[in-house]
């Protein structure tokens, strides 16, 4: 495992996790390290230790010797964004925080069990991680900022495939090239008359303080991640906006006021003001979305299997259809093919994917068809979470193999960038590690180092 890859794991075990480790009868807290004016606690590096046995994750060598090295060079990096003034959005921090909790439930079984296993309630967990998870989420931000952007010229992607040797070739998954056309349902004008007529009686409910907008948000809102924090987004600049929203968003100044019922891509919303910060807005909002009728439903997929027998006639072609016909914005104006958008891909940006990284609904249609075939109409939710009527193409498969070259270009672009990565990372922690004031218990230096300097 390499030394960046060690260290993305144990920040994200980190963000995952605080204990309360002193209050236990077994463990007696004491300083283990000083870096800087921060002191590093024995109850910090079991804590840590804790969650990787819930994790079932382990580290290769001595965790006493692995896990406050990594804690200390988080602490280097929390310094220079202090340094930096960088900072995270709440919103990000409290996405992150639910996913966690529910990772931790599913390893455990249950809300119980955790509750159990930590002493804590969900309550007092989630408040406890979300400082855990905002240091995290700063690290990450941190490291981009001194990686910049990495420019590599294929000579530099070819030169490190031909030094592998052919065991050391990555395993390449099965991975495919999706082209789709989906129509929209029609939804009825009384289907959005009634979802406005119920955001008009929640507004009404707010303005007479017989409810608070949090607590409607909470109870009926189907922004479910913002549902969980009474409909707030946390602080965010006007482009990570849609338009819609953005507009209506800023124009308000009161924070006791509900805003006009707005429509986006994603629904109708009425959005309150929480507070402004030059051009960064924190607001909640409720969100509903007109349901769409099965009969309705019905009716689209009938159009669809109309285009399906033209398609098949070779009236025109899927690229065409896709053109002139589908309501996919993200592939329309790309003749139809996917581009996945998987930040955690190796594919991010191209029009490859791997199965993992398809919409559910898609994968499943895709996994069973040949280069060329074309699906039969399914329903999916798109990229707004509406449900539309979909069909596919299968364009391309590459089935599972050793990495080359000519298949595999951007991977081995991924792997050499992620190498440079760690490279840029490595050095710059050496030379903070320099200029930085560390002190290490005796009984806590007997290690062998990922970084040298700490012992002085």
């Amino acid at each position: 495992m390499t030394v960046l890859k060690k260290a993305v794991l144990f920040f994200s075990l980190l963000s995952f996790i605080s204990f309360n480790l002193k209050a236990q009868d077994n463990v007696i807290d004491q300083v283990v390290w000083v870096i800087g004016d921060e002191a590093l606690l024995k109850s910090d590096v079991e804590g840590v230790k804790l969650q990787m046995q819930l994790e079932k994750e382990h580290f290769d060598g001595d965790p006493y010797c692995i896990i406050p090295e990594q804690l200390a060079v988080q602490k280097l990096f929390l310094h220079q964004a202090k340094v930096d003034s960088i900072d995270v959005g709440n919103n990000v921090v409290s996405r992150t925080v639910d996913r966690r909790i529910n990772n931790a439930i599913a390893s455990l079984g249950s809300p119980e069990k955790l509750e159990e296993y930590l002493g804590k309630s969900i309550n007092q967990l989630r408040e406890e991680w979300r400082e855990q998870v905002r240091d995290n989420e700063i690290v990450t931000e941190v490291q981009r900022k001194i990686v910049g952007n990495i420019k590599l010229t294929p000579s530099e992607i070819r030169n490190y495939y031909t030094q592998l040797s052919q065991d050391s070739l990555p395993f390449i998954n099965t991975t495919v090239e999706v082209e789709i056309i989906t129509m929209n349902p029609t939804i009825p004008i009384t289907e959005i008359d009634a979802v406005k007529n119920r955001l008009r009686d929640f507004t009404d409910r707010i303005n007479k303080k017989e409810s608070s907008f949090s607590t409607l948000a909470l109870l009926y809102s189907e922004d479910i991640e913002s549902a969980k924090r009474g409909g707030e987004l946390g602080f965010m600049p006007r482009t990570q906006l849609v338009p819609e929203y953005a507009n209506a968003a800023f124009m308000l100044n009161d924070p006791t006021k509900v805003s006009n019922i707005v429509e986006s891509e994603y629904g109708f919303h009425i959005i309150q003001l929480i507070e402004k910060r030059g051009d960064r807005i924190n607001t909640r909002h409720i969100l509903l979305k007109p349901k769409v009728p099965a009969e309705e439903l019905k009716k689209t997929t009938v159009r669809m299997d109309s285009l399906l027998v033209d398609l098949k006639a070779n009236k025109f072609t899927f690229e065409e259809a896709a053109t002139h016909i589908s309501a996919d914005k993200d592939s329309r104006n790309n003749k139809g093919l996917m581009l996945n958008k998987s930040e955690y891909s190796n594919y991010s940006g191209t029009a490859h994917f791997e199965m993992k990284d398809l919409p559910q609904e898609v994968a499943k249609v895709v996994d069973k068809m040949a280069v060329g075939d074309i699906s039969q109409p399914f329903t999916m939710l798109n990229s707004s979470g509406k449900e539309v009527v979909a069909i596919v193409r299968l364009k391309e498969r590459i089935n599972a193999h050793k990495a080359n070259l000519s298949d595999d270009y951007q991977v081995m672009k991924s792997i050499v960038e992620g190498k440079k990565r760690e490279d840029v990372l490595k050095k710059w922690v050496q030379e903070k590690i320099k200029t930085t004031y560390v002190r290490i218990n005796d009984d806590w230096k007997n290690c062998d180092f990922q970084h040298e300097g700490w012992i002085k």
